[in-house]
């Protein structure tokens, strides 16, 4: 588990550390308000008990203003607050994100540097109360950061990076290198490999390329948010950051060409309109930013009220899709025969939570935090499927049935059973992170349908389920608005870079508690729901 809890409000030195944090959250609490609460559908929840959230406040709204000053107070003020963490002379704290919460407490993501390099898997979060009183921290790592030396006894090529790296144990001196090239299926590859600095061995690696009115073709006709222009329209929506769509003409690199058009009608539905593709993929990039700021409270991927953009045609006969933090976009193949584009409206809210992931949390794509960080795009995707309420793509708890990617019009996930698609996991074992994150998000995937939905068979939108428990057990879901709720707020203010699925029960329990109660039935039903997937 990753959660570390400060010690309780014990007098003389532990009084000072506190009263020290307390001192910095409030400047923080000064600079973030409360903000106008924004309603969130509730299409599910006749399922209710104890204090519900109906907006997103309770998730903490924060809009990009005040979220950039609460994140500028809290810079100006790092070196109590890591006086009062107790952290060594040379370790220094860099300021993420800060959210307060509609009780007023106030979390703040912290990376670490360690002599001036970055610490990887150092980074931590604090928790503190609306009367400035430390409620507990949660860190990457538990171990004490501290290496003999910064000098490399090895040498690395020029493009490397020296760090600390601590996601495996004791933080030792290392390098990070990054190699590039083209995976199997034509997606970028951005490979990320750590080695010690002394020994030469591989410590960690892991892939850096995350991956997963118009006429569109998968969601009939919808209203688009374009600009006019001095010859006609582009899209670039206005309304939502400045999101833009591209046409990268198969190329694989660059930005590619801005869409446009004469007349603001934009494709005809099908794959041979080149346009059709960009209409899903700038409408999904909508509704996404639309779930994200109704639902939960986020202004943009961010939080920063800056879009990132989307690019579409790459490659030739490309059958996937990816999210690349390095441009801050979200690509889309075109299928095989480039009929049948990968941008259908969970899949682009896939990608785009990807980059929301990397934002909060930032979970370490590989082991069970990679298995973490895809189920959570998934989890979200199929929120803002249902969110968008569109009648030619209803909600469902599948991933990718739009696009038929095998071939035989089935799904690349399912959520209620995850183990149907061939390879993912429905419960937990201890092999669970040496399999591929795609496969190993399925835990998590039947996490959320458990306790959205609950156990056994039943119908939503027209789709048959029937979702087991390891054990047996026969659990009855919260509905979908609360457990976005719990696995977002969770995401947001409680897990870490390298939490996994153990910690991700603790983070959930801890957001059931904030949202809901000590004693409500919906943490009763997260504690049950991880239990029925192995994850105790």
């Amino acid at each position: 588990m990753n959660l570390h809890t400060t010690p309780h409000n014990s007098r003389t030195r532990g009084t000072r550390r506190l009263a020290a944090l307390a001192a910095v959250a409030a400047m923080v609490v000064a600079g973030v308000q409360a903000g106008s609460a924004v309603a969130t559908p509730g299409d599910d929840d006749a399922r209710t008990t104890a204090k519900t959230p109906s907006t997103a406040a309770a998730l903490g709204v924060n809009p990009s203003a005040q979220r950039a000053t609460a994140i500028k107070s809290a810079q100006a003020d790092v070196s109590s607050a890591a006086k009062a963490l107790k952290l060594g002379g040379q370790e220094k704290l860099v300021v993420r994100d800060v959210i307060k919460d509609a009780s007023g407490t106030v979390h703040t993501r912290y990376e670490r540097t360690y002599d001036g390099l970055p610490v990887l898997g150092g980074d931590l979060v604090t928790h503190t109360a609306a009367d400035g009183t430390l409620k507990s921290v949660d860190k990457a790592t538990k171990a004490k950061i501290a290496v003999a030396s910064t000098t490399p006894k090895l040498k690395a090529a020029a493009s490397a990076r020296k760090v600390i790296y601590a996601g495996g144990g004791s933080p030792v001196l290392a390098w990070e290198t990054v190699k590039t090239g083209v995976q199997k299926d034509g997606t970028p590859s951005r490979v990320h490999t750590i080695t010690d600095a002394t020994t030469g061995k591989k410590l960690h690696s892991y892939e850096a390329i995350e991956t997963g009115t118009g006429n569109s073709q998968y969601s009939g006709e919808v209203e688009l948010t374009t600009t006019k222009s001095d010859s006609g329209f582009e899209l670039t929506d206005g309304d939502r950051g400045g999101h833009k769509t591209y046409d990268l003409n198969q190329g694989s690199s660059g930005t590619g060409d801005l869409v446009t058009d004469d007349d603001d009608t934009w494709g005809d539905g099908t794959g041979d309109d080149r346009q059709t593709a960009a209409v899903d993929a700038h409408y999904g990039a909508a509704k996404t930013w639309d779930f994200y700021k109704t639902a939960l409270g986020r202004d943009g991927i961010a939080g920063d009220g800056k879009a990132a953009y989307s690019r579409v045609h790459y490659g030739e006969s490309y059958v996937n899709a990816f999210w690349d933090d390095s441009c801050f976009c979200m690509t889309y193949g075109d299928g095989e025969g480039n009929k049948n584009a990968l941008t259908s409206i969970d899949v682009a809210a896939h990608e785009m939570t990807h980059g929301l992931t990397s934002a909060t949390a930032n979970l370490d794509y590989a082991g069970e935090s990679g298995g973490l960080n895809e189920a959570t795009s998934d989890i979200l995707g199929a929120s803002v499927e249902f969110f968008a309420d569109n009648a030619s793509d209803a909600g469902d708890y599948l991933i990718g049935e739009k696009i038929d990617i095998n071939g035989d019009g089935s799904p690349l996930r399912y959520m209620d059973q995850p183990s149907k698609d061939g390879s993912s996991a429905d419960y937990w074992d201890e092999n669970l992170g040496d399999i591929d994150v795609h496969y190993s998000s399925g835990v998590a995937n039947h996490f959320f349908y458990l306790l959205a939905e609950g156990s056994g068979k039943k119908t939503i939108n027209g789709v048959d389920y029937d979702s087991p428990t390891s054990d047996g057990s026969t659990l009855t879901g919260i509905g979908r608005e609360k457990a976005y709720q719990i696995w977002y707020k969770a995401l947001s203010v409680y897990m870490t870079s390298t939490t996994d699925y153990a910690g991700a029960r603790v983070a959930t329990e801890k957001a059931a508690t904030d949202l809901f109660g000590a004693d409500s039935e919906e943490l009763k039903a997260v504690s049950a729901t991880w239990t029925g997937v192995n994850v105790k």
